[in-house]
């Protein structure tokens, strides 16, 4: 830290990434990445855009809007585009939040909640998971802040079922609510999307990085009233209006002409999925109840520590978290089946060491 550096960042505590490992190849089951590469057809629109960019990207996306709302089935100006969902959700903090409207967020969640709102001045609380690490939605019902859950929740995989959702937005309608869907692709439920037509304070934000094999094109987006719409482009047109650039624009336009590619995609994860639950419960773990692209699991003959070191010893990366409540516990992303096939051979061999 440099002496420059303001006194009222000092104490801030970045969020931390999953690892990207320089040193060696692995298996790379850790920051929830699609095994899969992206449509050829992202690859065919890229290549098309590169002859402009000797020219400013279009700020309003608008070709990207246009077809999203087909896709989502809502108009063009209940979108915006962002770069990856962070920055929808930073906006959101930006906007929606201050001394006089707190946020509120599970205590055990995405990280990034607790270091847009340290990085933003903005008050905060953390609500307790319930002793299985589920939401409990009474405890957001009428609370008059702004709220953030992400559906389904990370790193637990536990989703909330769109009439609690509702419950929710219903109960808090002088604040925003504002639902990170990063995973509903894989977990079967009705995206929050549709009730953004009835509830003027609900916002749902999105990413290309899961279900869409597009996590380094940094591509996000959020689907709100036209009016919350408007405040976060307030926001973008401050900060960056030229957030997205001409060849991820270019990746996500031909990644929504493919859908079908996306589906395929998302229901071999699902498969790969109960694969790995119904493996890795056979060699004891307990898991939590996933409708996400990675299980949540632990073992009690072994440490959520000592797995994930031992795992990254034998080749594959797994995530742990230290703190207190999840300690025991290792997030593994799912990947093709033949990786997971890989992970549960290599843990196998970890539990008998362990005897």
């Amino acid at each position: 830290m440099s002496k420059y550096f303001s006194q009222k960042y000092q104490s801030l505590v970045p969020y931390t990434p999953g690892e990207q490992p320089k040193d060696a190849k692995y298996i790379k089951l850790n920051t929830n990445e699609s095994p899969f590469e992206p449509s050829e057809k992202a690859a065919d629109f890229a290549k098309n855009a590169l002859s402009t960019l000797n020219l400013y990207s279009d700020p309003d996306c608008t070709r990207l809007r246009e077809k999203m709302s087909e896709v989502l089935e809502v108009n063009e100006d209940n979108i915006v585009f962002t770069n990856g969902s962070d920055e929808a959700l930073n906006f959101a903090f930006m906007a929606f939040c201050d001394d006089d409207t707190p946020a509120v967020f599970p205590d055990i969640t995405y990280g990034f909640y607790k270091v847009f709102a340290a990085v933003n001045g903005v008050p905060f609380k953390e609500i307790p998971l319930s002793e299985d690490l589920s939401i409990n939605i009474n405890d957001y019902i009428g609370i008059n802040k702004t709220i953030f859950i992400a559906n389904p929740n990370a790193p637990t995989g536990i989703a909330l079922s769109l009439s609690q959702i509702e419950k929710i937005v219903s109960s808090n309608p002088e604040n925003v609510v504002v639902i990170d869907e990063a995973y509903i692709d894989f977990s079967g439920l009705e995206s929050a999307v549709k009730l953004t037509k009835k509830y003027n304070n609900l916002l749902v934000t999105g990413t290309f990085s899961k279900s869409r094999s597009a996590a380094g094109a940094r591509l996000g987006f959020a689907v709100g009233s036209a009016a919350l719409i408007s405040d976060l482009n307030t926001i973008r047109y401050s900060t960056n209006p030229y957030n997205i650039n001409s060849l991820t624009a270019a990746v996500g336009l031909g990644i929504l002409n493919d859908e079908e590619y996306t589906r395929n995609n998302c229901r071999a994860i699902i498969a790969n999925r109960k694969l790995t639950e119904e493996s890795l419960k056979e060699l004891g773990f307990e898991l939590t109840s996933s409708s996400a692209n990675f299980v949540f699991a632990k073992h009690r003959a072994i440490s959520g520590e000592s797995l994930y070191l031992k795992l990254k010893e034998k080749g594959v990366l797994v995530r742990h978290f230290s703190s207190e409540r999840i300690k025991d516990y290792v997030r593994i992303t799912i990947g093709t089946k033949e990786q997971m096939l890989v992970l549960i051979e290599k843990t196998k061999e970890i539990l008998e060491e362990e005897k």
